[in-house]
């Protein structure tokens, strides 16, 4: 039978192997005690295997309380840290990716054998990957819509967040489409509140998008913020379909993967993945998930997009985290097909345009920019032109101030953002 492999970096006051074994058990067959209906070929069938122990470093505090020493252990107990490769058997579960979220990190969290534990990695047999829907768009789909192929897809964020209508909210896109984007958002904390329901907004924010493609032929991609429960992010999905519009935005963990999943099967418009609230899984290194794993499961359910944050970005994530982060989602789970657009977010402007695009090594990834737009001193056309002028520089390997000497939207935003960097 096939089977599913988790690595998880533990901490533990017990020898790695007990802990490994312990959530072994918890996540298979076993339980705390002997049972008779868990027989030898029961537990062969459906137990899960510690497949391998590398021991790290041993630390004098827990990284995490309510763990408890086995039995005889010294008063004051060391932890010791190791990865920890275990694999499942696909039988299990079946194919359901909402079952494989409880099976790889389900009560193994608050196992007392572990004062860490983070799942790191994760690698599925390719029946299980192929019998989940995947992106429909992903990279090149991506591209093709937008007709952008030589570059990063440069876009922005509706700015304020909350508190225009829709009116307003279309006068903003108006001005973003006119000033060259080729990727307009919502702001994840607006989705449809009463003063501007998706269906009300759409129609404001479309009308500009439509007008500019047919005078000019360029398509902007809107994405459209429908997170809700599932009923109501179907009905706005049919709100955004009728008014013309070609993105929906989700927040993740809002919607969970049955509603990803869901609006994949139903919809034939780009997802846009917002991964808010991803630091209460991530931010302590001995406890959640690595983006390496996580972002695996909503590629499966079908996103197309999925933030990455940003080089230099505003919040607590690394730049190596954030470039780790984009190459995951351009590196294949079981196929080229399954590929999905990193999107760099958070304090954006030319001034990190170099650094992303040597560090990724490629341009297959969207640029946003809020106050890298909205904010240029010599207003959002000019913030789009700096954007698009820095990352010429860097594709074509030359120094920003040098290539600012004959490029004043790049040249102002220097002299602007150079502080705020």
């Amino acid at each position: 039978m096939s089977r599913i492999r988790a690595t998880y970096r533990i901490e533990t006051p017990d020898e790695p192997e007990h802990a490994a074994e312990a959530i072994a058990n918890e996540q298979s067959s076993g339980t705390f005690v002997e049972i008779s209906t868990e027989t030898d070929g029961l537990a062969e069938r459906h137990g899960a295997t510690v497949e391998s122990i590398t021991e790290l470093e041993v630390v004098d505090e827990p990284s995490l309380p309510g763990s408890a020493p086995p039995a005889g252990a010294a008063e004051s107990p060391t932890y010791t840290r190791a990865e920890v490769d275990l694999s499942y058997p696909v039988g299990n579960i079946g194919t359901s990716l909402q079952n494989l979220m409880t099976l790889i990190a389900g009560n193994l969290f608050v196992l007392k054998e572990l004062s860490g534990v983070r799942l790191v990695d994760l690698s599925l047999p390719e029946e299980f990957a192929a019998a989940q829907p995947g992106p429909q768009f992903g990279i090149e789909g991506t591209r093709e819509l937008l007709g952008v192929h030589d570059r990063p897809i440069i876009g922005s964020i509706i700015k304020p967040s909350v508190g225009l209508s829709p009116e307003e909210t279309g006068d903003v896109v108006e001005t973003l489409v006119e000033a060259g984007v080729d990727f307009i958002k919502d702001d994840e904390l607006i989705a449809s509140p009463p003063y501007s329901r998706v269906e009300d907004r759409i129609a404001e924010v479309m009308d500009p998008i439509h007008r500019h493609e047919a005078e000019t032929g360029k398509t902007v991609m809107y994405a459209c913020n429908v997170t809700g429960d599932v009923d109501e992010m179907l009905e706005r999905h049919d709100a955004v379909k009728e008014a013309g519009g070609n993105c929906l935005m989700v927040s993740l963990r809002s919607v969970g993967l049955a509603g990803v999943q869901k609006l994949r099967e139903e919809s034939d418009l780009p997802i846009h993945g917002h991964r808010n609230g991803w630091g209460a899984l991530s931010r302590c290194p001995q406890l959640g998930f690595s983006y390496e794993a996580w972002q695996k499961l909503w590629r499966l359910a079908g996103v197309d997009h999925l933030h990455v944050s940003g080089i230099r970005n505003k919040f607590t994530e690394s730049d190596e985290s954030v470039v780790s982060s984009a190459i995951e989602c351009q590196t294949p789970i079981a196929s080229d097909d399954d590929t999905v657009m990193p999107v760099f977010s958070s304090a954006q402007w030319a001034g990190q345009a170099h650094d992303t695009y040597e560090s990724v090594g490629n341009t297959d990834l969207m640029y946003l920019a809020g106050g890298g737009i909205h904010g240029h001193p010599d207003g959002p056309r000019a913030g789009v032109a700096h954007l698009k002028q820095g990352w010429e520089a860097a594709m074509k390997g030359v120094p920003l101030d040098e290539y600012a000497e004959t490029h004043d939207e790049l040249r102002t935003a220097i002299e602007y953002y150079g502080d705020h960097d």
